[in-house]
């Protein structure tokens, strides 16, 4: 499956964090031309990188518009970025509502802005694929006997957006299918990055594939739906969880 996706042109955000490098590596393995689009770095173009903020508007403008005028086209997007407030994690009693206001305005707005602009091509060359990498915790609860005795705290905002992007997922595809155009979601499950030990723990006692998962058990299904061979596939939420959500 080499050429699977043989000289596409994909751009992805946040493509040098973790799960983001992952899918940047398999998209490439897969034949496309990935544009990286992180403020991580300056823009170079031949590396494929340009420093693009997507809670700033002017810089996806200016990003956005580099990219179609170098190589004319867009074929996928990866909305995968994910920008937050340093108070990232408060209890929810405590959230100031600037800081809540803040993070969905980067997380959920942000994506649809990119989406707007990236969207407005496609419609006129009838065809692209676009994925928002979601989560678990935009379908189901968190459990939190997962996090006790541990230094790792959730985020309320967190299940909010994410259940957001995918119903607003499902919108798009269903407003944009006659365009050739596809929406799709992929929600990982718990990602290993080194967390507390007792909350690693606790998390492979319950998945039932009893690991947690890593950036390259999700980057494959990226690539799946942005490829011809999903291309009946739109609207969907595509879980990678290890069986999470199936108990």
């Amino acid at each position: 499956m080499k050429d699977l996706l043989k000289d596409e042109l994909i751009i992805i955000t946040g493509g040098s964090g973790l799960l983001g490098s992952a899918i940047v590596k398999e998209l490439q393995s897969k034949g496309a031309v990935v544009i990286n689009f992180d403020i991580s770095s300056e823009t170079d173009l031949s590396k494929h990188f340009v420093h693009c903020d997507i809670t700033d508007e002017s810089s996806i403008n200016d990003s956005i518009n580099l990219v179609l005028n170098e190589y004319g086209r867009i074929d996928g997007l990866v909305n995968n970025a994910y920008p937050r407030t340093k108070d990232w994690g408060a209890d929810f009693k405590t959230i100031t509502r600037q800081s809540w206001k803040t993070n969905v305005d980067w997380q959920l707005n942000s994506y649809v802005f990119i989406t707007q602009k990236v969207i407005e091509y496609m419609e006129e060359a009838k065809k692209g694929s676009i994925i928002n990498i979601t989560s678990i915790y935009g379908v189901v609860g968190n459990d939190m006997t997962l996090y006790e005795g541990t230094s790792i705290s959730t985020a309320p905002a967190y299940s909010a957006i994410k259940g957001g992007l995918i119903n607003l997922t499902r919108y798009l595809a269903s407003a944009y299918g006659k365009f050739n155009i596809r929406v799709n979601c992929v929600s990982p499950g718990g990602i290993f990055d080194h967390q507390d030990p007792k909350f690693v723990k606790a998390y492979e006692h319950k998945v039932p594939m009893k690991r947690m998962g890593t950036p390259e058990d999700i980057a494959p299904t990226v690539a799946f739906l942005l490829s011809e061979d999903s291309k009946y596939l739109t609207g969907q939420n595509i879980i990678v969880d290890g069986g999470w959500t199936a108990i």
